[in-house]
C-alpha cells in the first residue's frame, strides 16, 4: 500500500504535526505499507524524519501553507502527481487557516479524494459542536457565534464526504450521527505516542517538585491560575515547589506568556520553556511532580493527557468537558477542580504533592489506561478499516460489471 496522509509534520508549528509525527512513527514499520507520502504544509527546515528502525520507504511533499487560498489546487495537484492507493487526513477545523475562506478551501479535500475514487479517512481531533468558540479564541459575539455554527455545519457535511471520518471519543461518533445522520463515522482512540517499555518507577527527581503544563496558550489554556494556585499551595505548605510552563503561545493570542511573564515577575521558581523539541519532551514530563490542565474548555481528546499517562504521572485536571469524559471512557484518573476557582485548583495540586500514596495510584492508573493504546495499536486501527474501504469498493465494482 502507497499511503499519502496530509498533515502538518515537524518542524512545522501547525497544529497536530506533533501527533503526525507518531502516527507515521508507526505506520513505516507496518508490513502492510511500502511507502508512505508526506503531503505537508511548507516549513523553512526539513521534515524531521529521524527514526531509529528501519521502516517503509517516506517521501515528503510540500504543498500547502497555512491560509493560502491555493492549497485546494496545490494539494490536489500532489495528489495527481503521487497517485497514491490511500489518503488519510490529520485534521480539525482550522487545519489550514485560521482565515475562514482558506480554512473552508482545504476542508474540500476530501470530497475531491471521493470524486477521484481514492480511498479516504478523515480523522477529525475535533468538532464545532463541542467547541466553546468564545473560550478557543474564535468569538464571543452571539452573531458571530451563530455564523461559525452555520458554517461549521456545512464544512462538517462536507469532510462527512470521505469514506470513513475517525473521531477519538464516542460522544462525537454519537453527535455526528445524530445531527448529520451519518454512517461514515468510527471512534478510534487518540491513542499514546510513546510507551514505555518498562513500567516508570514513580519517582520524583531530587530539587524542587515541578508542577508543570504544556501547551499553546492564551485561548482556552490559561496559566494566571496555575501560577496563583501554586502560591497558595506554598503559603501553606512551605514545600519547596517550581512552576513549569512549557509550550508556547497559541496563534491567536501572539504575546500572550510575555504578558504573563511581566505580571509575575515577582514570583520565584517561575520558568517557561519556550517550545519544546521533541526530544526534549521525556525529560519534561519525568522530571516533573504533577501535570496541570489549566483549561477553561475543551476541544477534543487532548495528547498531553495521553502523554502524562505514557510517563506515568498524575495529572489535575478541570471538571469539564471532554477531560472528564476521558477518565470514563480509557480509564485514566486526575485530581478534578473547578475551572472558575483558583482555590480549588490550589486543594487538588497541594492533594496530590502532599501525598505520595495518592499521587502513585493516579499515575500508575494513568500509566496503564496509556498503555492500553498505543500509536502501534492505533496506526492497525486504521490499516484494517482501508481494508474495509477497499473491501466494499470492491464488491461495488463487482455488482456493477456483474450488471
Amino acid at each position: 500500500m502507497k499511503l499519502a496522509i496530509v498533515t502538518a509534520y515537524p518542524p512545522s508549528k501547525v497544529t497536530l504535526n506533533e501527533y503526525a509525527f507518531h502516527l507515521v512513527k508507526s505506520f513505516r514499520l507496518k508490513e502492510e505499507i511500502t511507502e508512505i507520502v508526506l503531503l505537508t504544509d511548507k516549513t523553512e527546515d526539513a521534515k524531521d524524519l529521524s527514526f531509529e528502525a528501519n521502516g517503509c520507504m517516506i517521501s515528503v511533499k510540500e504543498c500547502w501553507s497555512f491560509n493560502s487560498y491555493w492549497n485546494i489546487k496545490n494539494v490536489t495537484a500532489a495528489i495527481n502527481e503521487t497517485q497514491p492507493d490511500n489518503i488519510l487526513f490529520n485534521l480539525q477545523f482550522m487545519k489550514f487557516g485560521d482565515k475562514k475562506v482558506a480554512a473552508a478551501l482545504g476542508l474540500m479535500l476530501p470530497l475531491i479524494c471521493k470524486i477521484k475514487k481514492i480511498p479516504t479517512i478523515v480523522l477529525l481531533h475535533n468538532i464545532l459542536e463541542e467547541v466553546d468558540l468564545g473560550s478557543a479564541g474564535f468569538t464571543n459575539n452571539k452573531i458571530l457565534t451563530t455564523l461559525y455554527g452555520m458554517v461549521g455545519t456545512m464544512l462538517t457535511k462536507l469532510i462527512l464526504q470521505a469514506d470513513i471520518v475517525a473521531v477519538t471519543m464516542n460522544k462525537y461518533v454519537k453527535i455526528l450521527e445524530k445531527k448529520y445522520n451519518a454512517k461514515n463515522v468510527v471512534l478510534i482512540p487518540h491513542g499514546t505516542f510513546e510507551v514505555a517499555t518498562e513500567e516508570p518507577s514513580y519517582t520524583i527527581p531530587d530539587g524542587p517538585l515541578q508542577v508543570m503544563t504544556f501547551g499553546k496558550f492564551g485561548t482556552y489554556k490559561k496559566v494566571e491560575s496555575m501560577i496563583e494556585a501554586v502560591e497558595l499551595v506554598r503559603k501553606r505548605t512551605s514545600l519547596n515547589i517550581e512552576i513549569v510552563i512549557a509550550g508556547t503561545d497559541n496563534p491567536n493570542v501572539p504575546g500572550y506568556l510575555d504578558q504573563v511573564k511581566k505580571q509575575y515577575a515577582n514570583v520565584s521558581q517561575l520558568r517557561f520553556t519556550g517550545y519544546v523539541e521533541e526530544v526534549e519532551v521525556p525529560v519534561l514530563f519525568n522530571e516533573s511532580a504533577v501535570v496541570v490542565f489549566p483549561y477553561t474548555s475543551t476541544t477534543g481528546s487532548s495528547g498531553v493527557l495521553h502523554q502524562a499517562g505514557s510517563y506515568g504521572k498524575a495529572v489535575v485536571m478541570p471538571d469539564l468537558g471532554d477531560l472528564a469524559l476521558l477518565t470514563q471512557d480509557e480509564g485514566y484518573r486526575g485530581e478534578f477542580f473547578d475551572p472558575t476557582s483558583v482555590e480549588s485548583l490550589a486543594l487538588s495540586i497541594e492533594a496530590i504533592l502532599t501525598n505520595e500514596a495518592h499521587r502513585i495510584a493516579i499515575a500508575k492508573a494513568n500509566f496503564k489506561a496509556a498503555t492500553s493504546h498505543p500509536m502501534s495499536r492505533i496506526a492497525e486501527m486504521y490499516l484494517t478499516t482501508f481494508e474495509q474501504i477497499n473491501q466494499g469498493k470492491n464488491k461495488t465494482a463487482m455488482s456493477f460489471n456483474a450488471g
